[in-house]
């Protein structure tokens, strides 16, 4: 069966992930909370699949998918988040990702999504995207699409309380590049202030 590298910043949906790859009779060559650490994972491994947690610690999930793309990494991307906005579904799609499915089912669709991508299909929950697509927030949805990876990285850790110290810890980037990324967001947003972000992101399921 494949090899596959698993890239998730929570101790216990790896191992969930893992016991259920295994039971399938996948092998998992290793296991990573760091993008830059799956990097170097995916250097020494070649995996034939990796599945890609968005948050994840330094380099985010969309922005690793980008990267193995652009060195050429041949095997299947399969990303799984907790994350399932048609927004992020599309970012992953652009980035290069074979699938996309969303913890909330429980995992239920794990193995459909890698056997269709073992087998040089891909794996996008089409309809959930449409019906997303169709809210009437097409103003705002124009918005989300402006801003750049990085900046809707920084957008959801504020929905979620983190201040712009641990954004920066978690980033690997100085505190002063946090704030910039937060300034553009909030312009592109036309948003004035933290609760306006915050029910944003909410409409938007962001966070």
């Amino acid at each position: 069966m494949a090899s596959i590298l698993i890239v998730d910043d929570h101790p216990v949906a790896r191992l969930a992930i893992r016991m259920l790859l295994e039971k399938e009779n996948y092998t998992v060559v290793g296991e990573v909370d760091d993008g830059f650490k799956a990097l170097q994972q995916v250097k020494q491994f070649n995996p034939d699949l990796i599945l890609v947690d968005i948050d994840i610690l330094s380099l985010n999930g969309i922005d690793l998918v980008l990267r193995l793309r652009h060195q050429e990494y041949k095997g299947g991307i399969l990303v799984l988040t907790g994350k399932d906005n048609a927004h992020y579904i599309t970012r992953c799609k652009q980035a290069g990702a074979d699938g996309f499915i969303s913890k909330r089912n429980n995992l239920s669709e794990l193995k459909n999504a890698l056997r269709s991508i073992e087998s040089g299909y891909s794996f996008f929950p089409l309809q959930r995207a449409e019906f997303s697509d169709s809210k009437p927030f097409s103003d705002e949805t124009d918005r989300i699409n402006q801003l750049s990876t990085k900046e809707l990285q920084v957008l959801s850790c504020l929905s979620k309380g983190m201040k712009i110290l641990d954004i920066a810890e978690q980033m690997k980037i100085s505190h002063k590049t946090v704030s910039t990324y937060k300034s553009r967001m909030m312009y592109k947003l036309q948003l004035n202030n933290m609760v306006d972000l915050y029910h944003f992101s909410q409409r938007h399921n962001l966070d």
